[in-house]
């Protein structure tokens, strides 16, 4: 008995383990805030060609598991994407999500309106190459916005 109490400890240790170890492989709420602010504390500290050049790599200081930066104008021109260099230069303002949604478009409306906040959408993940409902966290910083998104 005392045999079979220890194999469903171990068992259970596993599995906790197991389930904290796969919550680990996506990054959060409270870290995608982080992330946008640690960007708005780089562009002030270090400027923005330098801030958005770390943005671009894909190794950087600004991608983390599945979270990553994308930086755009107020018309929905992409300055810095941290996941696809192909979006890099590119006028995103009529990107459709999987449902048909102009979800850049909805994006650049609330930051004008609110400033700052989070939009739900569906997008590829880069990490699992599947679709997924994802919340983007956006923050209008002078003349951009900051986003960083997670999977759901």
């Amino acid at each position: 008995m005392l045999k079979f109490a220890r194999i469903v400890v171990a068992g259970l240790v596993f599995l906790l383990g197991a389930s904290s170890h796969a919550q680990s492989a996506h990054g959060t709420a409270p870290e995608a805030v982080a992330m946008v602010q640690k960007v708005i504390a780089s562009i002030k500290a270090v400027g923005r060609e330098k801030t958005f050049a770390d943005v671009n790599n894909l190794q950087g200081p600004f991608r983390d598991r599945d979270l990553y930066i994308t930086v755009n104008d107020m018309n929905g021109k992409n300055l810095a994407h941290g996941a696809n260099a192909k979006m890099q230069g590119k006028d995103l303002l009529d990107l459709k999500d999987a449902d048909g949604k102009l979800f850049v478009r909805e994006r650049m409306e609330l930051a004008k309106t609110k400033g700052k906040g989070w939009q739900d959408y569906k997008f590829v993940n880069p990490v699992s190459k599947q679709i997924e409902q994802k919340s983007m966290y956006f923050e209008k910083y002078e003349d951009i916005i900051i986003n960083c998104g997670i999977y759901k």
